[in-house]
C-alpha cells in the first residue's frame, strides 16, 4: 500500500495518506445520504464513500443555518439518514480509482444561491462532474493547492482532477497569506486553481515559487492586472482563465480575459448575455431555462470580434448599479481602484438615493497608507465622473462568501 500523501489540512494540522483513505473507506458499514460536516478530510471521505457504495449524496455547507435548511425543506433530523452498506476491501489506490470510475451514474446534489438569494438545487452525475478532468501520466505528480470550498462546484472539480490522477491536495481554502506561502515552499505545490480574490490576497509577492507550473483563475471576473504580478512570482507557470457555473461545471477557458465559443450549439450570445444549452446542465436545472433549450446565465459580455466570435465578461446582469440614469459596472470601478499600487482590494456597491437612484460606495483595503484625495485624483484620470465613488471607506477586510468570492449585496 502506498503512503503517498492524499491531503494535508492546515486546520487540523494533519497529513492523510492514500493508505489512510483506503483503510477508512474499507471500514465503512454505513453511508450518510446527506453530507453536512466540518473538516475537509471528512467531506472528501464522505463523497468518495458514497460513490463506491452507489449512494446518491446531497452535499450541504457545514454552516447552513436552521433557516437555510428550512428553505430547503430539510431539518437536522433529515440529515441523520444513513444507508447500510457492505464493506469493500480496498488494497491499493488503483483499486479505489477503478471503483470510482465504474460508477459514472452516481448522483450528487448541491446548492447555490440564486439571484433571489434562495438556494438553487442542481444534481450532477459523476460523469458530468468529471467532464473536464484530464487523466494521464503527465498529471501523475501534480500537487494541488486546494483553494476552493469543497461543497461547491469549483472545489469539486479540483478535487476530482486531483483524485482521479492520484495526486496530493494541500488545503489552502480560507488560509492566511502566511499559511499559503509556507505551504508553497513545504509541499512544492505545482497547481493552484483559485478566485482572483484569493490571488490578490497573496500580493505583494517578493519571492519566486518555481514549483508551480499551472495557475487557474475562476469564479469571478478575470483581473488582467494580476497577470504580471503572478507570473513574476510563479515564473514557470502557465495561466488560464475558466468560466464555470454550478449548473454546468466548466464551460469555457482562455489564456486571458477573452473567450471564444467553439460550438454554438452549446453556448451562444444574445443581447450581450451568455446562454448555455440544456445539454450542459445538471438535473434540476430545467426550471432555470428560458425556453426548452437555453439557460440565460445572467452574465453580460462585451463582443471583441465576430469572426471568430470572441468576447469578455463584464458583469452579472443583476449587479449593474443605476447612478443618475447611468449604468455602472462595479467591477470596472474595483479594477480601477486596485490598479493603484497602494490598494490591495476594493468592493464597490450602491446605496439608495432619492435623487440619483444610487450613490456609489467603495470599501477599500490598502497595503500602504494612501489619502482619499490621492485616490479620487487617481480615479478621475481613469473613470468618468459618475463612476467615481461618492464615499470611500478604508476597511481592514472585505467580507467573502462561502466560496471565497466578494460578498455582493
Amino acid at each position: 500500500m502506498t503512503c503517498k500523501l492524499f491531503l494535508y489540512d492546515y486546520r487540523a494540522q494533519k497529513h492523510y495518506s492514500y493508505a489512510n483513505l483506503c483503510e477508512d473507506l474499507s471500514s465503512a458499514t454505513t453511508v450518510g445520504k446527506y453530507c453536512h460536516t466540518h473538516g475537509l478530510y471528512n467531506i472528501l471521505l464522505h463523497i468518495i464513500s458514497s460513490i463506491i457504495h452507489k449512494v446518491d449524496l446531497v452535499l450541504l455547507d457545514a454552516d447552513f443555518s436552521d433557516a437555510e435548511l428550512h428553505s430547503l425543506h430539510l431539518s437536522f433530523d433529515d440529515l441523520k439518514g444513513t444507508v447500510a452498506v457492505e464493506s469493500v476491501m480496498i488494497a491499493e489506490t488503483d483499486d479505489l480509482l477503478r471503483l470510482i470510475q465504474a460508477n459514472q451514474y452516481w448522483k450528487l446534489t448541491l446548492y447555490t444561491s440564486g439571484t433571489t438569494g434562495l438556494p438553487k438545487q442542481v444534481t450532477h452525475t459523476l460523469s458530468s462532474l468529471t467532464r473536464a478532468v484530464r487523466t494521464n501520466a503527465r498529471h501523475a505528480e501534480d500537487i494541488w493547492g486546494f483553494a476552493y470550498n469543497p461543497t461547491h462546484i469549483a472545489g469539486l472539480q479540483v478535487f476530482f482532477q486531483a483524485l482521479l490522477n492520484g495526486n496530493s491536495l494541500i488545503n489552502l481554502f480560507e488560509a492566511s497569506r502566511d499559511v499559503v506561502l509556507a505551504s508553497l515552499k513545504e509541499f512544492h505545490i505545482t497547481n493552484i486553481s483559485a478566485t482572483p480574490t484569493f490571488f490578490r490576497m497573496l500580493l505583494p509577492l517578493h519571492e519566486s515559487f518555481t514549483s508551480v507550473t499551472k495557475l487557474t483563475s475562476g469564479g469571478e471576473k478575470f483581473d488582467p492586472r494580476l497577470v504580471d504580478e503572478l507570473l513574476k512570482a510563479f515564473p514557470n507557470a502557465r495561466l488560464r482563465n475558466v468560466y464555470a457555473s454550478t449548473e454546468a461545471g466548466t464551460i469555457l477557458e482562455s489564456r486571458d480575459d477573452g473567450f471564444c465559443i467553439q460550438d454554438n450549439t452549446l453556448c451562444k450570445i444574445e443581447n450581450n448575455e451568455l446562454y448555455i444549452h440544456r445539454k450542459l446542465m445538471g438535473e434540476g436545472s430545467e426550471l432555470l431555462l428560458t425556453d426548452d433549450e437555453w439557460y440565460a446565465t445572467g452574465d453580460l459580455v462585451e463582443i471583441l470580434s465576430d469572426e471568430p466570435l470572441r468576447f469578455r465578461f463584464l458583469q452579472r446582469k443583476n449587479e449593474m448599479i443605476n447612478v443618475g440614469g447611468y449604468k455602472v459596472n462595479p467591477c470596472e470601478v474595483e479594477q480601477a481602484l486596485e490598479s493603484h499600487p497602494h490598494v490591495k482590494q476594493a468592493y464597490v456597491y450602491g446605496k439608495a438615493n432619492a435623487v440619483l437612484g444610487n450613490v456609489l460606495i467603495a470599501d477599500i483595503v490598502t497595503n500602504e497608507p494612501v489619502s482619499e484625495k490621492e485616490l479620487r485624483n487617481f480615479l478621475s484620470r481613469l473613470l468618468q465622473p459618475y463612476k467615481v465613488p461618492r464615499i470611500l471607506n478604508f476597511v481592514a477586510a472585505i467580507e467573502l462568501t462561502r466560496t471565497g468570492k466578494i460578498k455582493r449585496n
